[in-house]
């Protein structure tokens, strides 16, 4: 299970100022890889009533349920059903390092060049996205080859860190449709 480091933090005080700007009676919120659950405490204290996430890990997906999330075991958006107003994402997104113990690498590694989840994930996010609806997504300086193709994005959060920038993206559907 992935613990809050620096792009966590990061991630969280952007959610704090966003959520505020979505919120809605009925806001359906989706965490993708919900590892210690911090984002999913962050949205719990706005309010947020509709809360789903989901991890690759078990240990993490039965952390969340036992501080009461509604957290299911998923490959991305593999046992997602239905559309959300705001998705979240932390990925891994650094490039494989051999050295890494292999059990750390579900939590840091995106792929040999480093986008492959990411890539994965905006292929698959734009089938569960409200018209209306956004994403955040973590990225970092390190990270290469990610395809934004069905997306506008702006960056609201940044912070250097000793050997990279971590960026936190809004994105939405350009046009508010999907492009194949």
């Amino acid at each position: 299970m992935y613990n809050p480091k620096d792009d966590s933090f990061l991630l969280s005080e952007v959610l704090k100022k966003q959520i505020p700007k979505l919120l809605t009676k009925n806001l359906k919120f989706l965490e993708i890889g919900s590892g210690s659950g911090i984002q999913l405490e962050t949205a719990k204290n706005f309010r947020v009533k509709n809360i789903l996430s989901c991890d690759i890990n078990p240990a993490a997906v039965k952390h969340c349920k036992k501080l009461g999330f509604n957290c299911i075991k998923s490959d991305l958006f593999n046992n997602i059903k239905g559309k959300f107003d705001l998705i979240i994402f932390n990925p891994p997104y650094l490039p494989e390092d051999k050295k890494e113990p292999k059990n750390s690498r579900i939590s840091t590694t995106g792929g040999k060049t480093s986008s492959e989840i990411i890539n994965r994930f905006l292929k698959q996010a734009k089938y569960h996205l409200n018209k209306n609806g956004k994403i955040l997504l973590l990225v970092s300086s390190l990270t290469k080859g990610v395809k934004f193709n069905n997306y506008k994005k702006k960056i609201l959060g940044r912070k250097k860190i000793f050997f990279e920038e971590l960026f936190v993206l809004e994105l939405s559907l350009k046009g508010n449709k999907i492009i194949l």
